[in-house]
């Protein structure tokens, strides 16, 4: 296995070794066109902490409805998915609801994986509704689903692409106040529940794409550790990848004062800033709580003490890619999810998504081999943290290190064995490159830039893992 691996990723090498390195400590062609700024810089000079508020403790999603009263809510939506309607986490929250004398509406039309067309049929449903809050109880999924139905409900006379992160949408900052928004997580994945970003399947270009706004992030995140107990094994390992690269991506992610243009005006400074000296301290302990626990709470559906502790690692690292952003893995993997034909994942009640963690991780050994050439003692840190001896390792060999990690720490969770296990071959690598060109919000925030070649040798680096 191992020496498979290594030709392979001597493969990638080779690849990505035909152009001279490009990366911002050794040129100054990675800078997108100059900004004007306070300080006359043209890439940034300042960072910025967004996060919602967050509650953590058993059973603590029965203070929901305390919460709306507080809030003097009269007429709130409840956002889930037909699945999670049936389950306790819902049942619990609809019970502090009637408790506490709140008007509600049940909305359980939510699509796992979701779609500009879904989105909008919520979108419909929040308008007409007039809401004054919203709860959102389940996954990342519904957490977006949500946080985009209050954002269009609060700015109803907005095109829907004008809040889409550019080149597919506008972008446009939002200026409008929202409505109050609690979200409580029944997965230990997204970190939705901290975080101003709303991803969706733009359907007409079979890609993800998002909204990114500090504006949407939840006014509240109850994160309640007894739903994660209803979750399958299957459920819990892609959820906890999720969460590994959310933190190695951020920890690795161009730094906040390399990143182009300056902003001219705060409101402009995007929400994925770049590393940062504070997303750096949650990217960190995420990830260490990702190699201590993930295994655990995969493997026994009864261990609460794992599955708190991943529940928590969830909001830990979306604290910091929240405020840092993500990179490669991310961005290759929307086009991964988008374009899958033909796979029925294990424990999941759907008959369409490949999970999201599941495409995320996929190319991680490959993304993080080509990645290393910067930041290399960071990629050396990561390895340690998962489990790898580096005290004899090589610094020009971190990535290769990092890589090899990743691959055992996949290998004993039954991960499939790279993009070909989930349908992908060679042909299809073009459509995953084009694919990939438009997330541009996340991948501009690799520490390296990367040419339509380089993303096809990762690619098919990928495609097996083992």
């Amino acid at each position: 296995m191992a020496a498979a691996a290594r030709a392979r990723v001597a493969y990638l090498l080779r690849q990505l070794q035909r152009a001279a390195c490009q990366c911002p400590t050794h040129s100054h062609t990675y800078s997108q066109a100059p900004g004007l700024s306070p300080s006359g810089k043209t890439t940034d000079y300042a960072f910025e902490m967004a996060v919602s508020n967050i509650r953590y403790g058993a059973a603590v999603t029965k203070e929901v409805g305390m919460d709306l009263k507080n809030m003097g809510a009269k007429n709130v939506c409840l956002m889930t998915d037909k699945n999670l309607s049936k389950l306790p986490p819902v049942q619990v929250a609809m019970d502090s609801l009637v408790k506490n004398g709140i008007p509600f509406t049940v909305y359980d039309n939510v699509r796992v994986e979701p779609t500009d067309s879904s989105f909008m049929e919520a979108i419909e449903f929040a308008q007409k509704g007039a809401f004054d809050a919203y709860v959102a109880v389940g996954g990342g999924s519904t957490m977006d689903t949500c946080k985009a139905a209050n954002l269009y409900a609060s700015s109803p006379h907005s095109d829907f692409l004008d809040y889409v992160s550019a080149p597919i949408g506008k972008g446009k900052p939002v200026s409008v106040p929202l409505k109050p928004l609690i979200a409580v997580p029944t997965t230990s994945g997204t970190g939705s529940e901290t975080t101003g970003v709303a991803i969706f399947d733009y359907e007409h270009l079979k890609v993800k794409i998002g909204i990114t706004s500090r504006a949407i992030k939840p006014t509240l995140g109850l994160i309640d550790p007894l739903h994660t107990l209803h979750m399958p094994a299957r459920v819990v390992a892609n959820s906890g990848f999720d969460v590994l690269c959310h933190a190695l991506e951020s920890y690795t992610t161009l730094p906040y004062h390399l990143r182009s243009p300056c902003p001219s005006n705060p409101i402009t400074r995007p929400a994925y800033q770049g590393s940062n000296p504070i997303s750096d301290i949650w990217a960190i302990h995420a990830l260490r709580i990702v190699a201590k626990y993930l295994k655990r709470a995969v493997r026994n559906p009864d261990d609460l003490e794992a599955r708190s502790h991943m529940h928590l690692a969830s909001a830990f690292a979306g604290i910091g890619f929240g405020n840092a952003g993500v990179h490669l893995c991310h961005g290759m993997s929307y086009p991964i999810s988008g374009l899958v034909k033909m796979y029925k994942a294990k424990d999941y009640n759907v008959d369409h998504p490949l999970p999201h963690g599941l495409s995320v991780v996929l190319t991680s050994p490959a993304v993080f081999t080509f990645t290393a050439q910067m930041f290399p003692e960071r990629h050396l840190e990561m390895a340690e943290i998962l489990g790898a001896d580096t005290r004899t390792a090589r610094i020009q060999d971190a990535g290769l290190v990092l890589a090899d990690t990743l691959r055992k720490f996949l290998f004993d969770l039954d991960v499939d064995d790279g993009l070909a296990a989930v349908g992908y071959s060679k042909a299809d690598i073009p459509a995953l490159v084009k694919g990939t060109l438009p997330q541009e919000r996340v991948t501009k925030l690799a520490p390296c830039p990367q040419s339509e070649e380089d993303l096809a040798a990762l690619f098919e680096a990928s495609m097996k893992l083992y």
